[in-house]
C-alpha cells in the first residue's frame, strides 16, 4: 500500500527538517554492513520534537485503522519501534508489548515483552525498513506465541527490493508512513539536493551494495 502522498511528502520534510534523516551523496555514511550510504536515517530524533512526534502518531493511527482494523495488541520492535508502538497503543487504547532482537540471556529469557495471549491480532510498528529482516525475526517471533500478526507499520523505507520480497515472503503485509522515493522528490522540491544529488541517490537504491564501488572510479 502507498502512503499518502500528502503526509508522506509532510513527513518526509519533518525528518529532513530536524535532521532525523541526512542525506550527504558526496560525503557517504559507511553502515555496519560496510556498505557506504548517501543517506543516514536515525527516526528516534523524531521523539525530541513534539510537533513531528504528534504528527507522525497519529498518521501511524490513521493509517492503521484504515489499513488492518483496530487489533487487540501493538507491538514494538526493539528498540527503534518501541516507543513509538506505545505512543501508538496509548492513543488507541490498546495493549503494547515489545519484540526483542533476541531473546534474553537470564532470568525469563523473554524474547517477547509485555502480556499478549495465543489468537491475539497484533499490528506491529517499526521506525525503519532496510533490508527487513530484523524486522521480520519480531513477526516470526509473535506468530510462534500464536499471535495473529495483521501486518507491520513504519515511518520510513529505503525500498529495497530485497525488503519487498523478504515481505512478501514472510506474507506479511507492511506499509510506510513515507519513502526512500518521497524523501529525494521533497529534498530536491526544497533545494536541499541538486539535480546531479537525485542521479547519485537513485543510483544508489538500485544497487546499495556496490555504489560505494562506483564513486572511486
Amino acid at each position: 500500500m502507498k502512503p499518502n502522498e500528502e503526509s508522506a511528502l509532510k513527513i518526509a520534510e519533518f525528518l529532513l527538517q530536524i535532521k532525523a534523516i541526512k542525506l550527504e551523496p558526496n560525503k557517504p555514511f559507511t553502515w555496519a554492513s560496510g556498505w557506504k550510504s548517501p543517506i543516514y536515517c536515525d527516526n528516534r530524533v523524531t521523539l525530541s520534537y513534539p510537533k513531528v512526534r504528534t504528527y507522525i502518531r497519529q498518521e501511524f493511527v490513521n493509517n492503521i485503522l484504515e489499513t488492518f482494523g483496530k487489533p487487540d495488541v501493538i507491538a514494538g520492535v526493539a528498540t527503534g519501534g518501541i516507543a513509538q508502538g506505545a505512543l501508538i497503543a496509548q492513543e488507541l487504547g490498546l495493549p503494547f508489548i515489545y519484540v526483542r532482537s533476541e531473546a534474553k540471556k537470564h532470568g525469563m529469557t523473554n524474547m517477547i515483552e509485555g502480556v499478549v495471549e495465543k489468537g491475539q491480532s497484533v499490528v506491529v510498528i517499526e521506525d525503519l525498513i532496510s533490508t527487513g529482516g530484523s524486522s521480520l525475526k519480531a513477526v516470526e517471533a509473535l506468530r510462534e506465541a500464536g499471535c495473529e500478526v495483521k501486518g507491520m507499520a513504519a515511518i520510513f523505507t529505503y525500498g529495497f527490493k530485497t525488503a519487498h520480497d523478504n515481505f512478501k515472503k514472510a506474507k506479511c503485509k507492511v506499509i510506510t508512513l513515507s519513502n526512500y522515493d518521497t524523501l529525494i522528490t521533497q529534498a530536491l522540491e526544497t533545494e536541499y539536493i541538486t539535480e546531479k544529488d537525485l542521479k547519485s541517490l537513485k543510483e544508489w537504491r538500485e544497487n546499495p551494495a556496490e555504489w560505494g564501488n562506483l564513486l572511486k572510479v
